[in-house]
């Protein structure tokens, strides 16, 4: 029998642990009718590093701890995001706030306007966050990879008025490597020219020797929440309890199933934004995208809830238990799953869909690349070497995102949400979200209203596609670069 010996950070909150969390913070809860003032005080996050074990090795990696010691930020209803970032990680960073929509100059991405944090310093951060489940991550240079990364919570007070308990899932690709050594692996480079690499840009791939690839890297271990199926985490639960799974997909280079076996779930939010229930009992999750997924235990038991990588056998996940029930091994291999794809993605309704009115503006961008030579690019462009798309405020803009690859391709944009109006030709009124995937040729085309004006990155969440050219700038007339 397994035994958790991480109860401190895997125990969720329930609505009951939630309120008496904040009323201890000075947070009042917020009640319908009834306007309560947030915390005055900013909330502490620490950058920094741990060790984990990871198949019986120990291995040092990043981390970001909120104030409560556990990873990541939950925020109450209401609270603004009133954040200061602490950098003891003994390397420069900066946290990207994925998903969420603050001024350009707070989103943590390193324009020449918003550099890296010094390593000793500390950044003050100050805007009002949007509800749901989201993720932070490092966007300097390749730390992501090394588990600079945490859940943000933003709770809501309807979701807390279901009285669920939480449970927040959040996966990793784990490589004793460095970032520098896979990459100098995929590009054919020495690792040595690797180190500091700023994305430059690179050849222009041929399309010759080209077949569908589904993972660019060979990794040592999956985790969620840091740990493997060898030792995973153990929630316990109610018997017939009422959950609230929020799935992060943090991997840089890999996408999974979410397999909850034999129970059934209702895909209730992706990417934070609520959309019509889809149930089913298997769900697949691109880089950076986000699930929450509702579940009504049957009875007592122990129930794994597993991420299954695509196109292979590899798994990982965590086990949710109720009081005594036996928990039983789980092997870290099992059947071959077959490719992440957008069948989950068709079926999505927005619950909050945007306006309808017609584009103001309309554009096409052409995904290319290929692993030999690694290199991945935006209309023929390697960042930073591109072409800034400008926007005007206002705008209803179009994107005809086009895959001339035989690779998937999680495209994500910053401080905007966009709605999936088109898969392959087919128009839908899909979901509301902020990464979405594109297959191998294959067409997805979304719309968004330019309503944050500033420098916004439009880019693959690959890591190795976006390190060696498959981003782009989306800027607004006005912003000087």
């Amino acid at each position: 029998m397994l035994i958790d010996q991480n109860a401190r950070h895997q125990k969720p909150l329930s609505r009951r642990d939630l309120l008496g969390a904040t009323l201890a913070a000075g947070v009042l809860p917020i009640i319908p009718g009834a306007v309560h003032a947030a915390s005055p005080d900013p909330k502490r996050l620490v950058a920094g590093t741990r060790v984990i074990e990871v198949n019986g090795r120990p291995a040092k990696v990043f981390g970001l701890t909120g104030p409560d010691g556990r990873p990541g930020l939950r925020l109450a209803p209401g609270e603004r995001f009133r954040v200061e970032l602490a950098n003891q990680s003994g390397a420069r960073t900066l946290v990207h706030w994925h998903g969420q929509l603050p001024p350009w100059t707070q989103d943590g991405f390193p324009w020449p306007q918003s550099p890296p944090i010094a390593n000793g310093a500390v950044q003050a951060y100050d805007y009002a966050p949007i509800p749901g489940t989201y993720w932070m991550h490092s966007h300097h240079e390749m730390q992501e990879q090394n588990l600079m990364t945490a859940p943000l919570i933003v709770h809501d007070a309807a979701e807390l008025r279901e009285d669920r308990q939480e449970v927040v899932l959040a996966l990793h690709d784990f490589t004793f490597r460095t970032p520098e050594e896979v990459l100098a692996g995929l590009t054919g480079a020495p690792a040595t020219a690797m180190a500091g690499m700023s994305m430059p840009g690179m050849a222009m791939p041929g399309m010759s020797g080209m077949g569908m690839d589904l993972n660019d890297v060979h990794y040592d271990a999956f985790l969620a929440n840091d740990r493997t199926l060898a030792d995973p985490a153990v929630v316990r639960v109610a018997r017939g309890g009422r959950i609230r799974l929020r799935v992060i997909n943090g991997a840089s280079s890999s996408q999974f199933w979410v397999d909850l076996g034999e129970l059934v779930g209702q895909v209730v939010a992706t990417d934070g934004h609520r959309v019509r229930p889809v149930a089913g009992s298997r769900f697949p999750i691109a880089m950076a995208q986000r699930l929450d997924i509702l579940i009504d235990l049957p009875q007592a038991g122990a129930f794994p809830i597993l991420a299954r990588l695509e196109g292979a056998g590899q798994r990982t996940g965590i086990v949710l238990a109720t009081a005594g029930a036996p928990i039983s091994r789980i092997a870290e291999s099992a059947q071959v799953t077959p490719p992440v794809d957008n069948s989950l993605e068709a079926r999505l309704q927005a619950a909050e869909p945007l306006s309808s009115r017609p584009a103001d503006l309309v554009r096409t961008i052409e995904l290319g690349g290929a692993m030999k030579p690694y290199a991945w690019s935006m209309n023929g462009e390697h960042w930073p070497r591109t072409r800034p798309l400008m926007l005007t405020k206002g705008q209803r803009v179009e994107i005809d995102l086009i895959n001339r690859s035989m690779m998937a391709h999680p495209i994500h944009l910053h401080g905007h949400v966009f709605q999936v109006i088109a898969i392959d030709g087919r128009p839908i009124h899909g979901a509301v979200r902020d990464t979405v995937l594109v297959g191998p040729m294959g067409r997805v085309k979304i719309a968004f209203d330019a309503d944050n004006p500033g420098r916004w990155a439009f880019h693959c969440h690959n890591l190795y596609h976006m390190i060696t050219g498959m981003m782009m700038e989306f800027r607004y007339q006005g912003i000087a670069a």
